[in-house]
């Protein structure tokens, strides 16, 4: 994952730099201050002069694109005119992210007056969120003292939900065969995912013959299956259907690179001999994850775009299926045919052939484990009314698999959420959720709260 980029923009006045230019070593000092935190809060910052007129705001605007940062941080460190810079921030694609705060925590009457000249920015970022919202230009605004509370993580916070935004908006995703037939959930029209979210589909015909996919090498081949002996447990495997298996995992790896996909999707029933694949890539959806490249099953573009979307912040997402409730003890088995990201796996993932009944293609090798136990979010962005969104979001507990298991052959994991099993489904159903959705380990509710809010999306939180 790459760090997280920001340009941060200090704002200021010229007015204060003809009479009082004395002030500026302080400002500067203050302006270097929020540099050196928001480094160490991991951020890759990019720092420009304080702008106090148009032509600075605009240079500095310019360099941020040039840079391709994730947001855009505005930081007053005095009054500053708001259409002096209003031009620059209204035009720019870069998400915002207004950070509102002053360098003195305690302002009382005790207070020396010479201290109003640097702690009076409030009013500059009151000034330009004014025009910020008359312009249409969306942003996030976090206040609060520097040192004394969160307002900086809450920054941090922004800036991931930013990129995942952006990385929502443009997906590129390819669909390898047809949606599979008979599911409506998750099925949205291409043109629709484009104009209501930016997702860019890029469609595979495997039925008639043609084959999207470059032929692969026996030395592509050999190098892939001596990295996998390091990577898994391998049994007893036909050699065959092994080589078979990992080639026709490096052609959809070389299909996605080629045309620059941010995931994918396999509806398994279009892998059949005249597919170009001689079985379905299971291994590779779980590998494609562990780098940074979305996946979801059947077809599913839009679940395909978001898991790739939250993977540019959260490696540790995968796809997955809620399979079966266990009322008995309060939680949930998730599931897949043959597809996670493996970096969730607790332990070494086995490789083992996995029987394929529904077509001619051939027997598929493919990577089992459980999934590992920790904090988590099940999110869903389920398809709703009028061509919107909702998105759903649970905290739960990823619980690590204990005792007797009798399932080393399949895709496994259980999760806890916060509501009784029987209120949290109930729940989940009641708002639309769909029967595809995202793992994302870590505490991650906020920001995918904010990332669904930035989408202008409906956000559930459930429990």
């Amino acid at each position: 994952m790459k760090p997280l980029k920001i340009g941060l923009l200090p704002l200021y006045v010229r007015l204060y730099d003809d009479h009082w230019p004395e002030l500026r070593e302080r400002v500067d000092a203050f302006h270097g201050t929020i540099a050196g935190e928001l480094r160490g809060k991991g951020l890759d910052v990019v720092t420009v002069p304080p702008c106090r007129v148009k032509p600075e705001f605009e240079e500095a605007i310019a360099r941020f694109e040039r840079e391709s940062v994730d947001a855009v941080v505005t930081l007053h460190l005095a009054y500053s005119p708001s259409l002096e810079s209003i031009g620059a921030l209204a035009a720019t694609r870069l998400p915002l992210v207004v950070l509102d705060t002053t360098p003195t925590y305690e302002f009382g009457p005790s207070q020396l007056p010479d201290e109003i000249m640097y702690n009076h920015g409030i009013h500059g970022v009151q000034d330009m969120c004014n025009l910020l919202l008359r312009r249409g230009k969306t942003f996030q605004i976090e206040a609060g003292h520097w040192s004394r509370s969160d307002v900086l993580d809450r920054v941090v916070e922004g800036v991931r939900a930013a990129r995942i935004a952006d990385g929502m908006r443009t997906a590129k995703v390819g669909r390898l065969g047809r949606p599979f037939a008979g599911m409506g959930d998750f099925e949205v029209p291409a043109d629709t995912l484009r104009k209501a979210i930016g997702i860019e589909t890029v469609e595979f015909d495997l039925t008639e013959g043609r084959t999207p996919f470059a032929e692969i090498t026996d030395g592509e081949i050999e190098e892939e299956i001596k990295s996998d002996r390091d990577r898994f447990e391998i049994g007893e495997l036909d050699e065959r259907l092994y080589w078979q298996s990992t080639a026709a995992c490096l052609k959809v790896r070389h299909l996605t690179e080629q045309h620059g996909l941010t995931a994918f999707t396999v509806n398994f029933m279009d892998i059949t001999r005249s597919s170009g694949l001689s079985c379905m890539p299971f291994l590779e959806a779980g590998k494609a994850m562990d780098r940074g490249v979305g996946y979801a099953g059947e077809g599913d573009v839009l679940t395909a775009a978001l898991v790739g979307a939250l993977l540019s912040v959260y490696p540790d997402a995968s796809f997955a299926e809620m399979f079966c409730p266990d009322w008995e003890h309060n939680r949930v088995f998730v599931s897949h045919m043959g597809e996670m990201n493996l970096r969730v796996a607790a332990g070494k993932p086995a490789l083992l052939e996995k029987a394929f009944p529904f077509t001619d293609a051939d027997t598929p090798v493919a990577a089992y484990a459980a999934f590992r136990g920790g904090q988590a979010v099940y999110a869903c962005l389920a398809p709703a009314k009028d061509d919107s969104f909702t998105l759903i979001l649970s905290d739960v507990d990823m619980l690590d698999t204990q005792g007797l298991d009798r399932m080393p052959e399949t895709i496994r994991g259980w999760f806890a959420p916060r509501l009784p099993v029987s209120e949290f489904l109930a729940a989940f159903s009641r708002h639309g959720g769909i029967h595809h959705g995202v793992i994302v380990y870590g505490d991650a509710l906020s920001v995918l709260e904010r990332f669904g809010e930035l989408m202008g999306w409906k956000v559930v939180s459930i429990g």
